[in-house]
């Protein structure tokens, strides 16, 4: 099948099996170090099947994880890829203030550049955590050198969720300046917002979905914005003791979804934020 214009993005938001929000009440931090990595393995299957398509990706990295695998970092620039900042502790920015928040991409965009030697423009926050009552966080963004967020989904959801945001790539306009949002694509069925960005909605739903949402920003002359998790295509990932709803929510589906992946990856062109950035204005 010829690939369909325009161009899309791809993202990945690197970080461990272990360090989904879903797990905070079964998972210390202080326990992370004792759990089994798998970032590494489960990271370069993404970076094997991006470079089989020719593809390109922002990928958002946690500070605690490049802090622990700097050779991964390097390895994923060293494919041409772009980095960007998913904070540090993956802490939602609803449970955080303002000066929290800021240490927490200062600290990280910091030293993913001191790794890679790459500048980090673009942050997205854990689980989508910037939500209606939140936009000082994209002041403190803007303050501390960030050129877009990644951090809205404009659906309506008990737990997280950005209902009034436009669908398509926008400036965001606040007192501190600007940058530029890029929500989660969504497909728009008779005025109802569909999620079908990737992640958990990938793997749930039929892939017909997620293929409908990126032809309809293709024929809207737009980009959607693709994102998943390492941890989502290691179905060897040990299991946590979770209840059935998170189970279901964050082990169904991993065997196939490596193979989802490429199926949209055959269809669409897809590239970094940053590349998109440098050839579109906004």
């Amino acid at each position: 099948m010829r690939k369909q214009d325009p161009i899309h993005l791809f993202s990945v938001d690197v970080e461990e099996h272990f360090q989904v929000s879903a797990f905070d009440g079964v998972l210390s931090r202080d326990a992370w170090d004792s759990q089994p990595s798998r970032v590494e393995a489960s990271t370069q299957r993404l970076l094997d099947l991006l470079a089989k398509y020719d593809a390109k990706g922002t990928f958002f990295t946690l500070g605690w994880v490049a802090e622990r695998r700097p050779d991964l970092i390097k390895r994923i620039v060293d494919a041409g890829h772009e980095l960007g900042s998913h904070g540090w502790w993956h802490r939602k920015v609803t449970t955080l203030t303002a000066e929290q928040f800021r240490d927490e991409i200062r600290r990280s965009k910091d030293l993913l550049e001191q790794i890679s030697g790459t500048p980090v423009r673009g942050f997205r926050a854990p689980s989508f955590s910037i939500v209606p009552g939140l936009e000082w966080a994209f002041d403190v963004l803007i303050e501390e050198g960030y050129d877009y967020d990644s951090s809205l989904f404009p659906i309506r959801r008990p737990d997280y969720g950005y209902p009034t945001a436009p669908r398509a790539p926008y400036r965001l306009t606040r007192p501190s300046g600007s940058l530029v949002e890029f929500p989660m694509a969504t497909l728009s069925v008779a005025g109802f917002r569909v999620p079908a960005a990737g992640g958990g909605y990938l793997r749930q739903f039929p892939i017909r979905i997620i293929q409908a949402a990126f032809r309809q920003a293709g024929r809207e002359g737009q980009p959607a914005m693709f994102y998943i998790h390492p941890w989502e295509v290691d179905p060897g990932q040990p299991r946590l003791p979770v209840g059935l709803v998170t189970s279901f929510r964050h082990y169904r589906g991993l065997e196939g979804a490596l193979g989802r992946i490429e199926a949209l990856l055959g269809e669409f062109r897809f590239t970094s934020t940053a590349r998109w950035l440098a050839e579109h204005s906004l």
